[in-house]
């Protein structure tokens, strides 16, 4: 038993004690009380639905926002004034790591395959992904690995040496308790899931299109969706490898990255930033295809450039594989080095700014309609274009001395991923909120939401800039006076908050729009043009009761513009519909590497190996299920359809 196996020594920890213990008491009472916990088992702990798969990762994703916003914030009140004593200097460490590993791994990329859960099925003309158990596997793995990662502020204690955690700083020797052990092994379980969901869209997107959707007819975000997949099965297999080669060396003595043993500390951050800088366009790529289906939606006009957009995704996706090294052009290497990876990171921005002028030229004499969804994608053009002037000052190795280890460089990073990645999830939440759940969220909150965070992330990031060329560097927790960074400090604090009501404001119009808000009885309720649109919403298990015959880009519009004209289209008799069967397994399957991944934390191999030989268990039992599909039959979908007014 480690010495401080509970955690109990700060304030806050104990806050965050109680109430974890008290939502865990409200949770189990609700369940008890309206005899819910069968319900819960057999209508979402053992789905594979890709739409209840899409929905759980966005709730997940939307109670990460909320953990990890809590740590920026807690960062912000930190440096709001010098010589602060809110935080001290290890707490400060801890929350600093939490809040990147949770924002990039736990937030993001789940608010990401959410939305392709969502959507991309609905889109393509399919009725499920091409593998729904694995959906679902991917889905429980993230989830047990996020919880793996959260319960370290608790007991044992989070990790401390940075989100990327170079080493030396990460290894036994200078980091020895088991914080870097939640944070390796909560983001390998986690990363086998998203490696499974990149096999998993790869394959629904080739192979399982609507009759006469090729390539070229798919909607935007279907692209993005294919080519975000690829570049998962290209990177996270590296990340994967780094993480255990850093577990073996904490863990069982050998000596990876560390000089003494003939190892390399700087293979470390190779092996990262050759999966990181790839992710960083994981998390942007799907952001552009939700942008690109809003803006031509709202515009009332076809996307401008079709193929021009699809060629940049494609440019992106291999220039992201050979960058990786801007990452540290200040730890020292040869001018040709340096002059390559300039170049190449500097070359990322044409096919970037094709994609923004071709968004502008739809917008262009377009029927424009601001709506919610529109507002985030109308901010993220101004907001994402400051992130990407600043990225390509810092593709320049001379200047890249300058601003890297500074503010300048923090600045740059959220600009890029909060204008482009959070800004994306909101437009594409709001945007498919009806499909989801058969309501609309809330416009007049939903405007006051985007005004009061947008607003705020621009008073907290915009100070960061001059923060960062008048010298105050990353990772600070305190700083002290007469240095001219007060002002600044106070100002971006400030925009930090409103940011956070912004977000307390979404959280509402949630709850509010669930009770009150406007019910979507149409199935297409932003006059759309993909097929997602052609449904009822919410969706049925079936998605279609006949699958659509494509003719065209924009599938649905094309559809609606011949039933305006009076041609009348020809109903193919109803089938019975073969669909996959629920099971509870991925959901013991993903506990099972909880409990490994619990045990190796505080190297208690007994029982990570236990919990290996159940994870062992459940592929055999697996093997040997031949009966995992049943039939949806005509007199059902009947009623089903009927019931829709579809019949």
């Amino acid at each position: 038993m480690p010495e401080h196996f509970i955690i109990w020594n700060d304030p806050l920890i104990k806050g965050a004690w109680v109430s974890i213990i008290l939502a865990t008491l409200g949770i189990v009472f609700v369940l008890t009380y309206f005899k819910k916990w069968k319900w819960l088992w057999d209508e979402w702990l053992t789905t594979v639905d890709h739409k209840k798969i899409g929905i759980m990762y966005i709730i997940a994703s939307l109670l990460m926002l909320f953990r990890g916003g809590a740590d920026a914030l807690l960062m912000r009140t930190q440096l709001a004034f010098p010589d602060m004593k809110f935080l001290n200097a290890q707490h400060y460490n801890e929350i600093f790591t939490t809040h990147g590993t949770l924002m990039i791994l736990f937030m993001a990329m789940p608010f990401i395959i959410g939305m392709m859960n969502i959507a991309i099925p609905l889109q393509l003309g399919t009725r499920d992904v091409a593998f729904p158990y694995l959906n679902a596997m991917s889905f429980w793995l993230f989830f047990f690995g996020a919880m793996l990662f959260n319960i370290s502020f608790v007991i044992g204690g989070s990790p401390d040496a940075g989100w990327t955690s170079y080493t030396p700083l990460a290894g036994s020797e200078y980091d020895p308790g088991p914080g870097q052990n939640y944070y390796l092994l909560a983001l390998q379980i986690a990363g086998i899931g998203t490696l499974m969901t990149g096999v998993n869209f790869l394959v629904t997107i080739v192979k399982m299109r609507a009759p006469g959707m090729t390539l070229m007819r798919m909607p935007m975000f279907a692209w993005s969706t294919l080519i975000t997949s690829v570049i998962i099965i290209f990177a996270f297999p590296v990340l994967t490898v780094a993480l255990a080669l850093m577990t073996f060396d904490r863990l069982f003595g050998t000596h990876f990255f560390t000089i003494s043993g003939d190892g390399s500390p700087m293979m470390w951050a190779n092996l990262f930033w050759v999966w990181g800088h790839p992710e960083v366009y994981i998390v942007i790529l799907p952001a552009f295809g939700i942008f690109s289906e809003i803006i031509s939606t709202f515009a009332r006009k076809r996307l401008f450039g079709y193929n021009a957009m699809v060629y940049s995704m494609v440019a992106i996706s291999a220039l992201s594989f050979i960058v990786w090294l801007h990452h540290f052009f200040t730890m020292g290497n040869t001018p040709a080095i340096n002059s390559f990876f300039s170049v190449s990171t500097m070359a990322i921005a044409i096919p970037t700014g094709v994609k923004l002028f071709n968004w502008l030229f739809t917008l262009y004499k377009g029927r424009i309609e601001l709506k919610a969804p529109m507002l985030w994608a109308m901010g993220f053009i101004p907001t994402f274009l400051i992130g990407g002037v600043t990225g390509v000052m810092l593709a320049l190795a001379p200047a890249d001395y300058q601003y890297h280890n500074s503010y300048f460089l923090v600045s740059h990073f959220h600009y890029v991923l909060i204008g482009g990645t959070v800004f994306g999830m909101l437009a594409g939440m709001y945007y498919w909120w009806p499909k989801m759940f058969g309501h609309m969220l809330d416009e007049r909150m939903g405007k006051w939401a985007f005004w009061l965070f947008t607003i705020g992330f621009n008073v907290c990031f915009f100070p960061q800039y001059p923060l960062g060329l008048m010298g105050m560097t990353r990772r600070m927790y305190t700083y002290p006076e007469g240095l001219g960074w007060d002002g600044l400090n106070l100002l971006s604090t400030i925009g930090a908050f409103m940011m956070g009501v912004g977000f307390l404001i979404i959280a509402y119009s949630i709850y509010w729009s669930a009770r009150y808000g406007e019910r979507d009885t149409t199935g297409d309720p932003w006059n759309g043009r993909t097929l997602e649109w052609a449904t009822t919403s919410p969706a049925p298990v079936y998605n279609f009761a006949h699958i659509p015959k494509v003719e065209g880009q924009d599938a649905f519009w094309l559809m609606k513009q011949k039933r305006k004209k009076g041609k009348k289209e020809k109903t193919p008799e109803l089938k019975r519909i073969h669909m996959p069967k629920d099971s509870g397994r991925p959901f013991v399957f993903s506990f099972f590497w909880f409990v490994a991944g619990f045990g190796f934390v505080f190297e208690w191999h007994l029982i990570g190996f236990a919990g290996l030989l159940g994870v062992l268990a459940c592929m055999l039992l697996r093997s040997f299920e031949y009966d995992d599909h049943y039939y949806i039959e005509v007199d059902e979908i009947k009623r089903t359809e009927a019931a829709a007014g579809r019949l």
